[in-house]
C-alpha cells in the first residue's frame, strides 16, 4: 500500500488545490508542499530495503487473464527517479509560491503541477507496461496544461500544442511497441519482460519493437529530429520549465531507455539507432544554445544537448556507460533546475530575459549571481563540480567504443563539451560588466525564501563534485545494480584518476570553449533577430508546422470529396461500407458451415413479410408523411419483438418492445422541429426527372448493404467456436454468476465491464442532447403550428364541436391514467427482482418505469411531473453510474477483479430464503441510468416544444398539459 499511497498523494493534492479559490496562493502551496514532503519522507524511508536488493511491489488484480494487473514496482532506478521527482518538485513548489503573480490563477497552477507529479510517479513506479503507457500519456496531457498555463498568450498555446502533438504521437508508437513486447514475451509484466531479454533480441519482431519503443523515448526526451518542441515549451512559467526539463518530462524518455535496457539493449541496432540520434542531438543542441538571446532559450537547447549525451551513453550500451548515463541524469537534474530558477529570478526582478539587455547584475543581485555562476560551472563541466565527473565518464566511454580507429564519437563529445563551455560563459555574462539602466524594472535580490531552493541545489552540486563517493556513491551503486544486475562493473568516483586521455579531452573542451567565447563575444552583442550560423535552415518547428498544414489541407480535400452536411449521402457511404466490409472480412463460402434446412413456417414467413412491408412503406411515407412513417417503423420494431419471442428470447423481446415505446414518444417530440414536407398531391409535380434514378440506386445499395450485413452475421454465427461459447455461458451462468437467466448474467457478470461502458456512453449521449437542446432555437419555418392555428389555416383539419365536447371526457381519462404510475412501478420492481433468474433485469425495469413517467408527462406535462414527482434526471444518472462503478470497486476491497459478482442467500421471516447476488446492485445502477437518461431527453425535448409554441392573440394556454403542446397535431404531419 505504500507504493499506491506514493502515487495517490500527488493526485489528492491536485484535487484539493483545484477546489481552492483561483486567487488563493498560500493554501494550495501549503497543501501541495505538505503532501509532497509526506511522500518524500515515505520514499526516503524505503532506501534501506532498496539498498538490500529488495524490489518492492504492490499488485492489484484487474484483468489477470490478459496480463493487465495493476502493478506498482520500486527498485533502485525507480527509487532514484522518485526522489528526483519529489525532491526537486518540493523545491519548485516553494519557489513557485514567490514567483507566481497574484493575478495568476495560482490554485489551478498547483493542481496542474501536482497532477503532473502524480503522473510522473506513475511512470517510474509502473510494474506493467500497459499501465506505464497510460501514465506516460497522462504526463503529456498534464504537461500540455502546464505549458499552456498562460492561455491568453499565443506562444504558450502554440508551445503546448506542439509538445502535446509530438509526445502523444511518440506515446502511440510506444503503445504499439509495448504490445509487440507483450506478444513476444507473453506478458506485460515488467519483471517477465526484463527477464526475457535474450528471447526478445532473438525474435523476428525485435527491430520493429525497438524502433517503436525508441520513438516513444526520443520524442519525449526531445531527441533529434524531434527536438524542436522543447524550446517552444519555454512559454510556460519558469517553475514549470525548471520542473519539466530537469527531473520529469524530458527525463521520462531516458528513464524508459534505462528501464528497458536489459530487454532491448546490447545489440548493434540499439547502438546505431540511439547513438546516431544522441550524437546529432548533443552537437546540434549545444551549437544552437550558443546563439540564443533568451536565457530560457539557451537553457532549453542546453537541455537538449545534455539529453543527447545521456542517450549516447545509453546507446553505447556497455555497463559502465549505463552507470555514466544514470550519474549524469542525476547531476543534470540538479544543476539544470537551479539554473532555470535563477533565470526566473532574473526575469522576475528585471522584467526581461534578453541577454543583449542584461549586464552587471552581480552588482544588484550578488547572491543570485553567485548561485548562477556555480550552477553554470557544473553545467560546463568545471572540475570540483558534479557535472565534471559524469562528463569525464562520458569522454572515457566514447573513447572506449571508438577505439584507436573510430574517433567520430569522441570528436562529437569534445565539440559538445566545448560548446557547453561557450554557452555557459554566455549565460553568466549577464552578471558582469557595468549595470544596465534601461531595464523594464530596477534589479534587486528576491525574497529570501525564493533563493532557498537554488541554494539547496547548488550546495548539492558542490558536495557531489568534491565528495562524490560519500554523497552519492551508495545511491548510484544501488541504482546501477537494479538496471545492470550481474553485469555491474567496477568503477571509481574519485576526483583524480591521473593524467589520462579523458582528462585531456576535458581540458581541451574547457580551453577551447573559453577561446571560442572570446572570439564570438562581439557577435553576441548584435541586436538583430536570432539566426544560427550554418544550421539556421534546420528548423524542426517549421517542418512541424508545414506537416500540420499539409495534413489540414489533405483533410479538407478528403472532407470536400467524401463529406457532406446532407444526411442522405452520409447514409449512402455507410451502406456502401456495409456492402464492402463483409466482402473483405467474410470467409469463403465453401468454408461456412451450412446448417440443415428445416421446413419453413408459413406464419413466421408472413410475420417477416409484414415487417418488411412496414419498412418499405415507412421509407416511402417518410417523404411526405412523417407521422405515418413513424407508426410503420414502430410496426417493424413490433415484428422484431415478436421474432425474438418466437425464437425463445423473451428478454430481447421485452426490451425491444419497451425501447419502441419510449423512442416513439421521443421521436414524436422531435418531429415538431423538422421543416415542412411536400403533400402527396404536390409531390409528383416537384420531383425532378433524375430523382427516380437516384432512389432506385439507393434502394439497390440499401438491399445490398442489408444482405452484406446478414451474410457477415451468418458467417459469425456459424463459426465452429460458437457452440462451445454458448455452452460456456449456459453451464457457468448459475454456478459462477448465481443466476439461471443466461442473458442477464452475461450482461451484469461475464460482460459487466462492457455494460459499464454502455451505460456510460448512454449517459454521455443524454447529457449531450440536453446540453445541445438548452440553447437550440428552431428556425421559424420549422416550428410546427399549434392545433388551433392549423385549423384556421386548413379547413381539412378544423375541429368539430363533437371533438371539443370530448375534452371533458379526456380529462376524466387523464385522472385514471395517473393511477398507472404505481401499477407500472410495481411491474418495474417485479421485472427487476426476477431478472437474474427469469426474463427481466435492470434495463427492462428502467424502460418500464420510464414509460410510466412518460404516460404522466403526456397527461399532465413536465410542470406537474417535476413539481409532484420531483424528478432530477441528472442525479439519477450520477447515482446510477456511481452505484454501478461502486459495485466493481467493492470487488477490489475483497481482493477480486473489478466487477466480480458474488452471491449470498439470506433467510428472512415470511419471505424465506432469498437469492441476493451482488449483480443486483450493478443492475440497480443500470436501472437508474436508463430512467435518468430517458427522462433527461424527454424533459429537454418537452421544454423545447413548450418554448416553440405560438399562441395566437386572445388564446389561452393550459400550463398543466404538455400533450397539447408537444404532441398536438400540426399542419405538417396531418
Amino acid at each position: 500500500m505504500m507504493l499506491l499511497l506514493l502515487v495517490l498523494l500527488p493526485f489528492t493534492a491536485a484535487f484539493l488545490a483545484g477546489c481552492m479559490p483561483t486567487a488563493s496562493r498560500n493554501r494550495p502551496a501549503a497543501i501541495s508542499g505538505t503532501i509532497t514532503v509526506a511522500a518524500l519522507v515515505l520514499a526516503v524511508s524505503q532506501f534501506g530495503s532498496i539498498a538490500s536488493g529488495e524490489v518492492l511491489q504492490a499488485r492489484f488484480s484487474w484483468l489477470p487473464s490478459l496480463g493487465l494487473d495493476l502493478v506498482l514496482r520500486m527498485d533502485g532506478l525507480a527509487w532514484v527517479f522518485t526522489i528526483m521527482v519529489l525532491g526537486i518538485g518540493l523545491l519548485v513548489l516553494l519557489y513557485a509560491r514567490y514567483y507566481m503573480s497574484r493575478r495568476d490563477p495560482v490554485a489551478r497552477f498547483y493542481a496542474y503541477i501536482m497532477a503532473f507529479m502524480g503522473a510522473m510517479l506513475g511512470v517510474v513506479l509502473s510494474g506493467n507496461l500497459i499501465q506505464l503507457v497510460v501514465f506516460w500519456e497522462l504526463t503529456s496531457a498534464t504537461s500540455f496544461l502546464l505549458i499552456g498555463y498562460w492561455q491568453e498568450r499565443n506562444d504558450a498555446r502554440r508551445g503546448a500544442r506542439m509538445a502535446f502533438t509530438v509526445t502523444t504521437i511518440g506515446g502511440l508508437c510506444l503503445l504499439a511497441g509495448v504490445l509487440l513486447l507483450g506478444h513476444i514475451v507473453g506478458s506485460y509484466d515488467l519483471d517477465k519482460v526484463l527477464a526475457a531479454g535474450d528471447t526478445i533480441r532473438a525474435h523476428d519482431w525485435y527491430l520493429p519493437t525497438l524502433v517503436l519503443v525508441a520513438l516513444g523515448a526520443l520524442t519525449k526526451s526531445a531527441q533529434f529530429p524531434f527536438h524542436f518542441w522543447l524550446p517552444h515549451a519555454m512559454a510556460a512559467p519558469t517553475p514549470v520549465s525548471a520542473y519539466l526539463h530537469s527531473a520529469t518530462m524530458v527525463k521520462a524518455g531516458v528513464f524508459l531507455l534505462m528501464r528497458l535496457w536489459p530487454a532491448l539493449g546490447g545489440t548493434e541496432e540499439w547502438f546505431w539507432l540511439l547513438g546516431s540520434a544522441g550524437v546529432c542531438t548533443l552537437v546540434i543542441g549545444s551549437f544552437f544554445a550558443i546563439f540564443q538571446h533568451d536565457m530560457k532559450g539557451l537553457l532549453a537547447y542546453s537541455t537538449i544537448s545534455h539529453l543527447g549525451l545521456i542517450t549516447v551513453l545509453m546507446g553505447i550500451g556497455t555497463p559502465l556507460s549505463v552507470v555514466a548515463a544514470i550519474f549524469h541524469t542525476m547531476n543534470h537534474a540538479v544543476f539544470k533546475a537551479s539554473l532555470f530558477m535563477a533565470v526566473g529570478i532574473v526575469d522576475h526582478e528585471t522584467g526581461t530575459r534578453d541577454m543583449r539587455m542584461l549586464r552587471g547584475l552581480r552588482r544588484a543581485m550578488p547572491h543570485t549571481a553567485a548561485l548562477a555562476i556555480v550552477a553554470s560551472a557544473a553545467m560546463a563541466g568545471v572540475p570540483l563540480m558534479n557535472g565534471f565527473l559524469s562528463k569525464e565518464m562520458f569522454f572515457a566511454e566514447t573513447m572506449h567504443v571508438g577505439g584507436t580507429e573510430n574517433w567520430w564519437m569522441s570528436i562529437a563529445a569534445v565539440a559538445m563539451g566545448l560548446f557547453s563551455v561557450v554557452y555557459s560563459l554566455r549565460f553568466i555574462s549577464v552578471f558582469f560588466g557595468p549595470l544596465a539602466h534601461d531595464l523594464p524594472e530596477e534589479p534587486h535580490e528576491p525574497v529570501r525564501w525564493m533563493r532557498v531552493p537554488i541554494e539547496c541545489l547548488v550546495l548539492l552540486c558542490i558536495a557531489v563534485g568534491v565528495l562524490p563517493e560519500r554523497v552519492v556513491g551508495d545511491v548510484l551503486a544501488v541504482t546501477a545494480q537494479s538496471v545492470l544486475g550481474p553485469a555491474m562493473p567496477e568503477y571509481s568516483l574519485a576526483i583524480w584518476h591521473g593524467f589520462n586521455l579523458p582528462l585531456v579531452m576535458s581540458l581541451v573542451a574547457l580551453g577551447g570553449g573559453v577561446l571560442c567565447y572570446l572570439l564570438l563575444r562581439n557577435q553576441f552583442e548584435l541586436r538583430e533577430r536570432d539566426r544560427v550560423p550554418v544550421l539556421h535552415r534546420l528548423k524542426g518547428a517549421q517542418m512541424y508546422e508545414s506537416t500540420l498544414l499539409g495534413l489540414s489541407q489533405g483533410a479538407a480535400w478528403l472532407l470536400r470529396w467524401t463529406g457532406t452536411r446532407r444526411l442522405q449521402p452520409q447514409l449512402l457511404l455507410m451502406m456502401l461500407a456495409l456492402v464492402a466490409v463483409p466482402l473483405l472480412l467474410a470467409k469463403p463460402v465453401q468454408d461456412l458451415i451450412v446448417p440443415p434446412l428445416t421446413k419453413a413456417d408459413p406464419l413466421f414467413a408472413l410475420l417477416w413479410l409484414i415487417g418488411a412491408g412496414c419498412a418499405v412503406a415507412a421509407a416511402w411515407k417518410a417523404k411526405y408523411h412523417r407521422l405515418v412513417a413513424l407508426a410503420l417503423v414502430g410496426g417493424t420494431g413490433f415484428v422484431t419483438s415478436v421474432t425474438f419471442l418466437w425464437l425463445s428470447a423473451p428478454d430481447l423481446a421485452l426490451t425491444q418492445l419497451m425501447v419502441e415505446t419510449v423512442t416513439t414518444v421521443l421521436i414524436l417530440l422531435g418531429l415538431r422541429w423538422l421543416p415542412p414536407r411536400l403533400r402527396p398531391s404536390n409531390l409528383a409535380e416537384r420531383i425532378p426527372p433524375g430523382t427516380w434514378v437516384r432512389r432506385s440506386r439507393d434502394a439497390l445499395v440499401a438491399v445490398a448493404g442489408g444482405l452484406g450485413l446478414a451474410a457477415a452475421s451468418y458467417a459469425v454465427l456459424t463459426l465452429p467456436g460458437n457452440a462451445s461459447l454458448r455452452d460456456f455461458f449456459v453451464l457457468r451462468a448459475l454456478p459462477e454468476g448465481g443466476g439461471s437467466n443466461v442473458v442477464n448474467v452475461l450482461l451484469v457478470d461475464f460482460r459487466g465491464f462492457d455494460t459499464m461502458g454502455e451505460i456510460t456512453v448512454l449517459s454521455a449521449v443524454a447529457l449531450t442532447v440536453y446540453a445541445l437542446l438548452r440553447r437550440f432555437r428552431p428556425a421559424p419555418e420549422s416550428i410546427a403550428i399549434p392545433f388551433q392555428q392549423a385549423s384556421d389555416a386548413d379547413p381539412a383539419i378544423t375541429q368539430k364541436p363533437a371533438q371539443q365536447a370530448s375534452s371533458g371526457y379526456l380529462m376524466v381519462q387523464a385522472v385514471y391514467l395517473r393511477f398507472l404510475l404505481p401499477v407500472m412501478g410495481v411491474m418495474a420492481v417485479f421485472f427487476f427482482m426476477r431478472g437474474h433468474n427469469l426474463p427481466g433485469g435492470g434495463f427492462v425495469a428502467g424502460l418500464i418505469f420510464a414509460t410510466a413517467l412518460i404516460v404522466q408527462y403526456m397527461v399532465a406535462g413536465t410542470d406537474w411531473v417535476e413539481s409532484h414527482l420531483r424528478l432530477r434526471p441528472h442525479r439519477w444518472i450520477g447515482w446510477g453510474l456511481a452505484t454501478a462503478c461502486g459495485t466493481g470497486i467493492g470487488a477490489w476491497l475483497f481482493g477480486y477483479p473489478f466487477l466480480t459478482s458474488h452471491t449470498a442467500h439470506v433467510t428472512l421471516p415470511l419471505l424465506g430464503e432469498l437469492h441476493l447476488p451482488s449483480a443486483f446492485v450493478f443492475d440497480l445502477g443500470v436501472f437508474l441510468v436508463v430512467v435518468g437518461t430517458t427522462m433527461l431527453i424527454l424533459v429537454a425535448l418537452a421544454h423545447q416544444s413548450l418554448r416553440s409554441r405560438r399562441v395566437p392573440p386572445g388564446a389561452t394556454r393550459n400550463p398543466g398539459s404538455a400533450a397539447s403542446a408537444a404532441l398536438a397535431p400540426t399542419k405538417e404531419i396531418q
